[in-house]
């Protein structure tokens, strides 16, 4: 996976409208759908002339309601208008990967592992980018300080490693 420029203000508004029609989705359908399987399934759950509740058909309902939204979100995300975000739910999901393995990785960069240089090279700078799209503005000067570090040690050792160089299969080393 390569780092691009993803546009903030579009970014922005379209994550808000993904997020609000999953919510919204969610909600309805589950209601419309605990409600066909209560009127459809109810007479069953009467046992010695009471009834059981509607606690599993509700649920039942919440279920199908997922069901639903994973198709929505598995149909949507091939549109181009929502390219951008699932551009970052992808790079969020690789940073997760390289999170598990960051203390190996670290180490070998220590040990001035070029791959493991190029691994945080990149994981680095994807967490500037997912953290300004995201204003976390908290921890940005952790992740500047860490890629300032980086590249210093990649000069000074005269290596040449950068971002762009990042393939998922270098994980696998570690």
């Amino acid at each position: 996976m390569k780092l691009r420029h993803v546009d903030k203000p579009q970014y922005r508004k379209m994550t808000n409208q993904v997020q609000f029609g999953i919510i919204a989705i969610l909600a309805i359908s589950s209601l419309v759908f605990g409600q066909m399987l209560i009127a459809i399934l109810s007479s069953a759950t009467v046992v010695a002339g009471q009834p059981t509740g509607n606690f599993y058909f509700n649920f039942g309902g919440v279920i199908m309601g997922l069901m639903l939204c994973t198709l929505v979100v598995k149909h949507g995300r091939k549109k181009p208008q929502y390219a951008d975000v699932y551009y970052v739910w992808q790079l969020k999901q690789l940073q997760n990967k390289i999170y598990r393995k960051l203390n190996a990785i670290q180490q070998a960069a220590a040990d001035n592992n070029v791959n493991a240089l190029t691994i945080l090279c990149f994981y680095y700078q994807s967490l500037a980018i997912v953290y300004e799209l995201d204003n976390n503005t908290l921890t940005m000067t952790e992740v500047n300080r860490q890629i300032s570090v980086l590249e210093q040690q990649i000069q000074d050792k005269n290596l040449s490693c950068n971002a762009d160089d990042f393939s998922v299969e270098q994980l696998g080393d570690f």
